[in-house]
């Protein structure tokens, strides 16, 4: 059973009610139960009253019109995300949230000696619902005091306290913990859905027979999976190359050698050094400072800017980033027209993994036309832009 498949498969395990034994409940029962989860959640993740000043939703940083990231300027040109509070300007880019519930559980995997999965860039939260209960108390970001001020504005809503009640059991609310794992759970339930995940860009029509690559696209598919030396699908391949449901990441964590985004942190103040992966609780080997999670490439060419902290405004200056570890030629920055600045962390560079075969410039245009065929059908319009 591929990914994909588990997935939809995760969507029918674990349903309950509070009061009644889910053993005896049918499958049609089951499935409409998930169907109320998923509009319930879907109703929370657009609701800006669950910040503290009734200004941000879990939309407004995941703006399900770009791609489900956070499309505002805030000053920093898309680089991070401004906080309810109107002042605060976080220190990393919002993932994409599309595709996300791919990403398995935060694990340490013994036999690749790798962490993975999880979410945020640290894989700090396991699941999607860990996810969705993080903004919500952070002060950075939607500022609420406490869990029990969360439920009292879920209390405010009449449609929320009914449909709470007849999906959790009429109890629901009698314990602040539960009622706020439950709001998680549903806004989970909606991140599950075909939305955030249709698998219909023209790399998912190629694989059917219904797109044809054009010469450049297929170079570029060539040099992607290429396995004559490590590749981009070094990283950014999970099932192989022609294989429906690809999500373009394996959830590993590296430390690429991404630089300090110094126009960033020119804005938001922060002048700790980001130890990434080591930032997460549940890690304290130092070898994995400054490791971040391998992102989906799905969607990328309309999600700028790039890596953890939105040091790179274009697709190309990204993938020249990558070739300088292999091609000398490549000195320059080519946003900035000087030399690469030094990684934030210098340690635990991938050096093995960046590996590769140098790269021409119609190479890198070859690749960049492969990474275009990875936007869903709903953002082809913003490759125009």
């Amino acid at each position: 059973m591929n990914n994909y498949l588990k997935i939809l498969g995760f969507l029918f395990v674990g349903l309950f009610i509070v009061g009644c034994n889910s053993s005896s409940l049918s499958k049609e029962q089951l499935a409409k139960i998930q169907l109320e989860k998923e509009k319930l959640g879907q109703v929370l993740f657009f609701d800006k009253n669950l910040s503290k000043n009734r200004t941000q939703s879990c939309s407004t940083c995941h703006n399900p019109q770009t791609g489900f990231t956070d499309n505002r300027d805030n000053g920093v040109e898309k680089m991070a995300s401004l906080g309810d509070d109107g002042k605060s300007i976080g220190d990393r880019e919002a993932p994409s949230a599309a595709y996300a519930k791919f990403s398995p559980k935060f694990h340490y995997d013994a036999k690749k000696k790798e962490y993975i999965g999880g979410q945020f860039w640290d894989g700090r939260e396991a699941t999607l619902a860990g996810q969705a209960g993080g903004p919500p108390l952070n002060p950075a970001e939607m500022g609420m005091p406490s869990k029990k001020a969360v439920v009292n504005r879920l209390k405010e809503n009449e449609f929320y306290v009914k449909q709470f009640k007849k999906i959790y059991g009429e109890d629901i609310f009698k314990s602040d913990e539960k009622a706020y794992t439950a709001m998680t759970k549903v806004i989970e339930a909606f991140e599950m859905t075909k939305e955030f995940a249709p698998f219909d860009s023209k790399y998912d029509r190629y694989l059917k027979g219904e797109y044809d690559l054009t010469p450049l696209e297929d170079l570029g598919k060539s040099i992607f999976f290429s396995n004559n030396n490590n590749s981009c699908a070094n990283c950014h391949v999970l099932r192989g190359e022609d294989k429906e449901y690809e999500t373009f990441s394996n959830y590993e964590y590296h430390n690429i050698g991404t630089p300090i985004n110094h126009k960033l942190r020119a804005k938001n103040g922060v002048k700790a050094i980001d130890n990434g992966l080591l930032n997460n609780p549940a890690v304290t080997d130092e070898k994995q400072k400054g490791k971040y999670k391998v992102p989906t490439l799905r969607n990328v060419a309309v999600t700028a800017p790039y890596m953890h902290n939105g040091v790179f405004k274009d697709l190309r200056t990204v993938i020249e980033f990558y070739d300088k570890y292999n091609n000398q030629d490549r000195k320059i920055n080519p946003e900035t027209n000087k030399p690469w600045e030094d990684p934030e962390v210098k340690e635990n560079i991938a050096l093995e993994k960046l590996k590769a075969n140098k790269l021409s410039d119609r190479k890198v245009d070859a690749l960049i036309a492969f990474l275009k065929l990875l936007t869903d059908k709903r953002y082809e319009h913003l490759l125009e832009k």
